[in-house]
């Protein structure tokens, strides 16, 4: 059976895509931390980030480093977060959580509840960077 993230980036389930190429796919985590969360998966399913062979990895961390400058001239912030869980979902993703303070990266602060507009609004100034 597929995981939510491979039916995200086949287009079964909406999302608020950020970014995509080949190999990789990032989108809004809907459940952010903070505005601009961002998650980014390989298109492929693998459970364990470590299992991804080095190349991939190494290929994954670029991307994810685009999306993260994409989010920081969008997002007002100190930096972004670099976080890698992988309990949650079985594939492999990296969060990508802009911060002004290192308490927010806790994953057991309230998470922010956003409307739709507030989606797409923060999609559309993160694409537009």
């Amino acid at each position: 059976m597929a995981t939510i993230f491979s039916r995200i980036i086949n287009g079964e389930i909406p999302c608020y895509k950020i970014a995509e190429n080949d190999r990789f796919f990032a989108f809004l985590d809907i459940n952010p931390l903070t505005k601009g969360h961002t998650l980014v998966v390989p298109k492929h399913e693998t459970d364990y980030i470590f299992n991804i062979d080095d190349e991939e990895l190494g290929q994954m961390m670029v991307f994810a480093k685009h999306v993260a400058q994409s989010i920081e001239k969008a997002i007002p912030c100190k930096r972004i977060a670099v976080a890698v869980i992988g309990l949650e979902v079985p594939h492999a993703h990296i969060h990508l959580v802009p911060i002004t303070k290192e308490g927010d990266l806790n994953f057991k602060n309230e998470h922010l509840k956003l409307t739709p507009e507030e989606f797409l609004d923060i999609q559309k100034r993160i694409t537009q960077a």
